[in-house]
């Protein structure tokens, strides 16, 4: 039997009374039969609040919650019954969400029972220790949707699953409330949503059977829980940006949409590359210089090759060009800052080594980068969330520029190309700061 999931952006049917063996209510998903263990009998995992925390269980190695549903009702949003306004970006993986304190409530924020099951949250969210973190709650986001039935938008009793989150961060706030004009205490949580990625996009709901059940430890209970989970529990806080939801699939390539067809003649060529240039890497940096130029002037902007760097002390840079952009009479220079890399077709390029040349970029600078392998995934989010001016070229793309170049002066030989990018490499390297290209 396939294991029941919750999917992301997947709409359900809540509605109080109902029963947890009703599979579908007014066509869609029963929230209550898809949260229920089908071969136990549990108490349902209830959204009547907005902050919804189960009931604790008590394990060998002690006591643990097993989760907290929040849901969030935007169009109550600036009423009296939710003075507050909650914050989703789930394609960039955070939430703000305000705790259930409301006007007219004595005493400190921790005194409703949604606040005080996440302030007992944040002490396992934001713990040091590995341990005290695997009896952390995970939270299980909702969000309250209109939807369209019969020619009809209804309001209520329909919810959108949001994710899994920990608390990132959480602050006391004063708030105010704009009926009445009174102002009251409250807590707001910076959530960061996980990268469900492992699992399709969805939360397999035996890893919640699990850790509602008292028999496992809680590290038993995390056999089905998402990598994403597993990773911050190993790590804490640390690993937060490395599981955090991120959507930008339109523009991540995978390793295969990188690479040329397995069997093709362009992957023939990458292989001879890699093999001319693996003992005399540095010679690959002319050939890179010589790709990103037709690269960035074949977009119409005027491309002026630099220098190489010398090798050992290029701290990120091997080669340098400018970029004219404009027309004859109104223009600005750019300069551009080249990193490039030969190594095993499948190898890949990671984060942390993008980032080095992206740290030597100025503003109005340029960077490129060519490689005969791969960039990770983290990398290509990373430049996209972060909007860096660097351009990636990799072996497929490497591939294609190489023939044509070959095409172009060399009879579509090759090999003549590679000898003579060897040849005139000694010549092209030199000792200048990129500035001066500005001026030659």
């Amino acid at each position: 039997m396939e294991p029941r999931k919750v999917k992301m952006l997947e709409v359900f049917r809540y509605a109080r009374g109902a029963s947890q063996v009703e599979l579908v209510i007014d066509g869609y998903p029963n929230h209550h039969f898809v949260t229920s263990r089908p071969d136990r009998v549990q108490p349902k995992i209830m959204l009547e609040r907005g902050i919804n925390a189960t009931a604790m269980v008590t394990a060998a190695d002690g006591p643990r919650r097993p989760l907290i549903a929040i849901r969030s009702s935007p169009w109550k949003a600036g009423h009296a019954t939710n003075p507050w306004h909650d914050e989703f970006d789930l394609d960039h993986g955070h939430v703000r969400y305000f705790g259930d304190h409301k006007p007219g409530i004595a005493g400190m924020p921790g005194v409703t029972a949604g606040n005080g099951a996440l302030l007992q949250a944040w002490e396992q969210h934001a713990a040091s220790t590995e341990a005290e973190r695997r009896l952390a709650p995970p939270l299980l986001l909702y969000r309250s949707i209109t939807v369209e039935q019969g020619g009809r938008s209804i309001a209520k009793g329909h919810v959108e699953f949001c994710g899994v989150a920990v608390i990132e961060r959480l602050e006391y706030v004063i708030q105010r409330d704009s009926s009445s004009g009174t102002s009251f205490p409250n807590i707001v949580l910076d959530l960061a949503i996980l990268d469900l990625a492992d699992k399709g996009d969805a939360v397999d709901l035996r890893w919640i059977d699990d850790r509602r059940d008292s028999a496992l430890t809680a590290e038993e209970a995390m056999r089905h829980a998402p990598g994403s989970w597993r990773r911050w529990v190993a790590q804490g806080r640390g690993a937060i940006p490395q599981v955090r939801r991120r959507v930008v699939s339109s523009r991540v390539r995978s390793s295969d949409e990188q690479l040329p067809i397995v069997g093709s003649t362009e992957e023939a060529i990458l292989e001879k590359l890699y093999r001319h240039f693996d003992g005399r890497k540095h010679a690959f940096e002319l050939l890179a210089a010589r790709i990103a130029g037709r690269i960035l002037g074949g977009s119409g902007a005027v491309y002026h090759a630099g220098w190489l760097t010398r090798s050992g002390g290029d701290g990120g840079v091997d080669f340098v060009g400018r970029l004219d952009v404009g027309s004859t009479a109104s223009n600005t220079p750019l300069i551009v800052l080249g990193q490039a890399k030969c190594v095993q077709p499948r190898s890949s390029i990671g984060a942390d080594q993008v980032a080095r040349v992206v740290a030597r970029l100025r503003r109005g600078w340029l960077g490129v980068y060519v490689t005969t392998g791969v960039f990770s995934k983290q990398a290509q989010i990373e430049i996209i969330d972060d909007a860096y001016p660097l351009v990636l070229v990799n072996g497929r793309e490497l591939v294609e520029q190489v023939v044509q170049l070959a095409a172009v002066g060399h009879g579509s030989d090759i090999d003549a190309l590679l000898e003579q990018i060897t040849s005139e490499y000694e010549g092209a390297v030199t000792h200048r700061r990129p500035e001066e290209i500005l001026f030659a």
